[in-house]
């Protein structure tokens, strides 16, 4: 037989308050429907649970054998109930993406400050990793979506491009260099420059764009993050190569970008998600606003 909770509901009620009135009341239901609940329950057991008369309510001999069995089915009974709402929040009020730590950096907190208006109290993780790492992370589920670079050659990824944004030359404000409009490759021969580890996207644009061109340039250091060669060069340690996002000069004092070519190199940014995996809604909202803030970027960098 099925376990009637609401005519249960309605027996602890009932014994509770003493009364009928007190317990509809609680329940916020017509003293009818109450007594309709009670008397299903009593139908369906086969047994008296109350003695009612017009001046006494007292349950009898089979309901003080159930109470305590009620009571302990219906408190584990709101307990799992409970504790399932209480998963299902936290899962709606957590997410984790991805991130160029270029972006993550100097963008991903004002995109971050909107969010968090707008949907206050959600928790937010973010693997601010490589491009390479950041793909794994979406495909593994680990991250909803990623900020990164974005290419048109992979099936499994939902892929929306965004941003084009070119390498620029970093040295120092008193450099030689720092004064030009645009700085050509070939005048870069035999300056020592700093590149980032082979690891990452930008190493492969640099190495790819230039061909055999790379063997020409003095490579003198090599580190892991733009923001240890941003380091190296306030430090005049030597020249580097990085994505204009990746540095803000207001925050980088000393040093001056200047724009490269022959070849110019460019790499385009944007969001990707697994194929056929929808976003939850508030990883929809954050990719709007990530849309909107690296559209933006996209057009100050084009004018």
């Amino acid at each position: 037989m099925r376990v009637d909770f609401l005519g249960l509901e309605a027996f602890l009620s009932v014994a509770h308050w003493g009364s009928f009135n007190r317990a509809a009341g609680h329940l916020n239901l017509s003293q009818t429907a109450l007594s309709h609940r009670l008397r299903k329950l009593e139908d369906d057991l086969g047994v008296k649970l109350l003695s009612r008369t017009t001046r006494r309510l007292a349950l009898t001999s089979a309901g003080l054998d159930l109470l305590p069995t009620a009571q302990r089915l219906v408190s584990e009974l709101t307990a799992s109930l409970d504790g399932l709402r209480a998963g299902g929040r936290a899962r709606q009020e957590r997410l984790a993406i991805g991130c160029l730590p270029t972006i993550a950096k100097h963008h991903l907190p004002r995109i971050l400050r909107e969010f968090e208006a707008g949907l206050p109290g959600v928790a937010v993780r973010v693997f601010d990793n490589s491009a390479s790492e950041i793909v794994e992370r979406v495909l593994a589920g680990d991250a909803e979506f990623g900020i990164t670079i974005v290419s048109t050659n992979r099936w499994d990824l939902e892929i929306t491009p965004l941003l084009k944004e070119p390498f620029v030359l970093v040295c120092a404000a008193d450099h030689a260099l720092a004064g030009h409009a645009s700085v050509a490759w070939p005048m870069l021969e035999g300056v020592p420059l700093i590149r980032i580890s082979q690891q990452t996207g930008n190493r492969f644009l640099i190495d790819d764009a230039l061909g055999n061109r790379r063997e020409l340039m003095n490579w003198q250091y090599e580190v892991q993050h733009v923001g240890t060669a941003l380091g190296m060069v306030q430090a005049g340690v030597g020249l580097t190569v990085v994505p204009r996002l990746g540095i803000d000069l207001t925050d980088e004092p000393g040093l001056a970008a200047v724009t490269l070519r022959n070849p110019g190199i460019v790499r385009s940014l944007g969001i990707v998600a697994r194929r056929g995996h929808p976003l939850s809604p508030a990883a929809e909202a954050l990719a709007a606003i990530v849309h909107g803030h690296l559209r933006k970027l996209d057009r100050a960098i084009r004018e």
